[in-house]
């Protein structure tokens, strides 16, 4: 996977040239704040392992950071609706399986708030 996508980059760089390339290379790794460490981070300190991403903490615990992530860029950026929207929709996800965990099992509920800080 890595050497078609390092072709791929090197036929990019050679039909636009070097400051575009280098200018459209800043702004991807700028605008990748999620990588898959990171989720595996999440997963790992929340969930029951960094494969299974299917917990509801690990869940909760990655959109969480989402939130706070949409949050700082809708400080910066007040007009941007799309990502407004996409904001709530990520808060209603992660009230509806906080929810979920509230009514299966209450004290994972509690530790994942207290993890969290959710609550004041």
């Amino acid at each position: 996977m890595f050497d078609s996508l390092h072709k791929k980059v090197l036929f990019l760089r050679s039909k636009i040239g070097d400051s575009i390339y280098l200018w459209i290379n800043n702004i991807l790794v700028k605008d990748m704040y999620l990588t898959t460490e990171k989720k595996q981070e999440f997963f790992k300190s929340f969930g029951s392992s960094e494969i299974d991403t299917g917990t509801a903490e690990g869940q909760i615990a990655l959109f969480s950071y989402r939130i706070a992530h949409l949050t700082e860029h809708l400080k910066k950026n007040k007009k941007d609706y799309s990502t407004q929207r996409a904001l709530i929709k990520l808060v209603g996800k992660r009230r509806r399986l906080l929810d979920y965990l509230k009514l299966k099992d209450i004290e994972r509920y509690r530790e994942i708030i207290k993890a969290l800080k959710l609550r004041k």
